[in-house]
C-alpha cells in the first residue's frame, strides 16, 4: 500500500524534495540498483526536513504486539553521509510499540540466525534500547538462549544507552541515525521465523 509522507512542518519545498526522496528510497528498496550517491542525497534530504514526529511510532512499531518488522537496506558511514552501502546479509529488527520490545537479527536462511532481544523506550522521536538476551541458530539443532546486560529491568532505556533518532517512518520504509552517527533506512517485511 503506498503512503504519502509526514507533512513538513516547513514549506511546499520540503514536502516535494520529501516526497522524492522518499520515492528514490522505495525504489532502492525494492531493486537495491539505485545507485548509491542517489540513496546518500536522499537520506540526506530527509534528515535536513523537519517533519511531523507524531505518528513514527506507532507506524514504526504498530498498536499490539508483536509489533511489526523491518529489514535493514542501507548504511551510511558519518554525519556528512559521505559513503554507503546496500546491507550485504538479511538484517531484520522488530519493533513493538504496544509491548515495549526490540528484536535485532541477522538470518542465514537454513545456516541459521543470530538475534538480540531487549526493552525499549519512545521519547519524540528516539527509541532507546537495552538488550537483555541473545539467541543463537545454527542449522537444525534447537535454539540456545542467552541473558546478558539490560541491567536494572525496572529502568528505562534512555540516550545513554543505544538509540536511533528517527526522521521518516511510513508504512513502507523507515529512516533513523543510530547513537554512533551513522545513517540507516529500512523497508517494512514479514517477520521472519525463529
Amino acid at each position: 500500500p503506498s503512503s504519502s509522507p509526514p507533512a513538513p512542518s516547513d514549506e511546499p519545498s520540503d514536502l516535494s524534495a520529501v516526497a522524492e526522496s522518499v520515492k528514490v528510497l522505495k525504489d532502492a528498496a525494492k531493486t537495491r540498483k539505485v545507485p548509491a550517491p542517489e540513496v546518500l542525497a536522499a537520506l540526506a534530504k530527509i534528515k535536513k526536513a523537519k517533519l511531523d514526529t507524531s505518528s513514527f511510532f506507532e507506524t514504526l512499531g504498530g498498536t499490539e504486539s508483536p509489533g511489526r518488522t523491518w529489514m535493514l537496506i542501507f548504511t551510511a558511514q558519518g554525519s556528512k553521509l559521505e559513503k554507503g552501502s546496500y546491507f550485504p546479509v538479511t538484517a531484520v529488527q522488530r519493533f513493538d510499540a504496544a509491548g515495549q520490545r526490540i528484536e535485532n537479527g541477522v538470518y542465514l536462511g537454513p545456516a541459521g540466525s543470530l538475534t538480540f532481544e531487549g526493552r525499549l523506550s519512545w521519547k519524540k522521536k528516539i527509541l532507546a534500547f537495552v538488550f537483555e538476551r541473545i539467541r543463537v541458530k545454527v542449522g537444525p539443532l534447537p535454539s540456545l538462549e542467552i541473558p546478558f546486560g539490560g541491567g536494572d529491568k525496572s529502568r528505562e532505556p534512555s540516550t545513554k544507552d543505544p538509540f536511533f533518532l528517527w526522521f521518516y517512518v511510513d508504512e513502507e520504509i523507515a529512516v533513523a541515525q543510530g547513537k554512533g552517527g551513522g545513517t540507516a533506512f529500512w523497508c517494512r517485511c514479514r517477520r521472519v521465523p525463529a
